[in-house]
């Protein structure tokens, strides 16, 4: 479809800095790709040929296009961070459709850097939960469009995973880059706190929110980051050199069964990672039960915040007037207390001094059905629950954290493990990541999209 589809940012913006391609055929590939494709998928809610097909243009005429570390190169933008001169959804057809008067910090960054923003990504309404489904359309995985893409980067993940862009921007709140990442198996790394500006919402879900990169490899998620955080440095991490490393599938809340096939991809890191003169061993982190309610507070009540505003509109969904109604309840049970994140990071310290990165599932389940979950939230909530509990213990952290794939399961869905590293840590996590896509190399893209 076409020379420049397909091939990695870092491929592409070299190219565009040298001249041997124009940002405009690289973005005019790009579009027709979207075109062809995207009906099928629902990656994205809003596309924008004429304007950046403008924007490209720009970049093909800067005078500094030479130094542009992603000049020319196609983006997405989950459509929860505005983007100038377009509406900020959320998912929602009960939020404002005014155009956004200037760009978020990190597509400013993006953009600044020679990025080209060709459209936004679908979500779910108000990023609440690990699937995209709302009245925008289902954002379905490329590996098979049966099943969801994740949420709620799912847009976003299935572009990437389909080559309808290269890389694209995501925010995880509760896991929402790492749970679409391993659906459509891709690497994504939501950053520590502070690392990336966040700005999502009131008070970006208490702190516990990311901006970040999906990705097909390793080198173009730590070029997209290091642009998002203003430090080049990220983008080119080092080498991973005898790094203590602690395998876990203990759950981070009691009760949850992970996959035979989920928990096998850990050890199979771990023998990797062996094989790369690390030291190996299983170590569990001290998980405290009070640690999961207070997640689920915050998942409960800053969200259904949110929704308060928008609740004498008809068009909010029945669900999410639910998750508000249930986030009054549990604010007046149990609320987000100052203390939780001190605390949980107290608990879980000691591993992180006996270890620099644990590995872990990302998933506990395969991706779920792709369906329309919107009439019922005890649906949504118990789904949720049942296939993704396993990364927002690192949110309320504010630990940097990482999904790699790790091969393909029987059931044709791409596996993966979990990184996560102590504050600070994400170019530990960037170099391992990359020793396992060098031992362990996962298909760039979904066999039926391969471009």
């Amino acid at each position: 479809m076409g020379e420049w589809t397909g091939r990695t940012a870092a491929d592409i913006a070299a190219a565009v800095r040298g001249g041997k391609a124009t940002a405009v055929q690289v973005v005019r590939e790009h579009l027709d790709r979207i075109a062809a494709l995207d009906g099928g998928l629902g990656a994205f809610v809003r596309v924008r040929p004429e304007r950046a097909l403008a924007e490209a243009a720009e970049v093909d005429a800067r005078a500094d296009r030479a130094d542009l570390p992603l000049a020319g190169v196609p983006v997405a933008i989950k459509d929860n961070v505005p983007v100038a001169g377009e509406p900020m959804r959320a998912g929602s057809a009960a939020t404002d459709d005014v155009p956004r008067p200037a760009d978020h910090p990190v597509v400013a960054r993006l953009r600044a850097a020679g990025a080209v923003v060709v459209g936004l990504t679908n979500l779910p309404e108000l990023g609440i939960y690990p699937f995209t489904d709302n009245g925008y359309g289902i954002a379905r995985n490329p590996w098979d469009t049966a099943r969801t893409a994740g949420g709620s980067s799912g847009g976003s993940a299935a572009a990437v995973a389909a080559g309808l862009v290269p890389v694209a921007h995501g925010n995880d709140g509760a896991g929402s880059i790492r749970i679409p990442a391993a659906n459509c198996g891709l690497f994504g790394i939501k950053p520590g706190t502070g690392v990336v500006p966040a700005e999502l919402g009131a008070d970006s879900w208490d702190a516990m929110a990311e901006n970040g990169p999906l990705a097909t490899t390793v080198e173009d998620a730590a070029l997209v980051l290091s642009v998002m955080a203003g430090d080049p440095s990220l983008a080119a991490p080092g080498p991973a050199d005898g790094l203590r490393v602690a395998l876990s599938v203990r759950p981070p809340v009691a009760g949850v069964a992970v996959r035979a096939d989920l928990r096998a991809a850990v050890r199979e890191a771990g023998k990797a990672l062996v094989a790369g003169g690390h030291s190996v061993h299983r170590d569990d982190p001290d998980y405290p039960v009070w640690a999961g309610l207070a997640v689920m507070a915050r998942w409960l009540v800053l969200p259904g915040a949110e929704a308060e505003a928008l609740l004498g509109d008809p068009r909010l969904e029945p669900r999410t007037r639910r998750h508000a109604r249930a986030g009054r309840a549990a604010a007046r049970v149990r609320p987000p207390r100052p203390d939780d994140r001190a605390r949980f990071q107290e608990a879980v310290a000691p591993l992180f001094d006996r270890h620099d990165v644990l590995v872990m599932p990302t998933l506990a389940r395969r991706a779920p059905r792709a369906r329309r979950n919107d009439s019922s939230w005890l649906r949504s909530i118990a789904l949720s629950a049942a296939y993704a509990p396993m990364t927002a213990a690192w949110n309320l952290a504010g630990y940097p954290a990482a999904t790699v794939p790790m091969g393909i399961g029987a059931s044709g869905l791409p596996l993966s493990v979990q990184l996560v590293a102590a504050p600070g840590g994400e170019a530990s996590l960037l170099a391992l990541a990359a020793e396992l896509e060098r031992t362990r190399p996962w298909p760039r893209h979904a066999p039926a999209f391969t471009p």
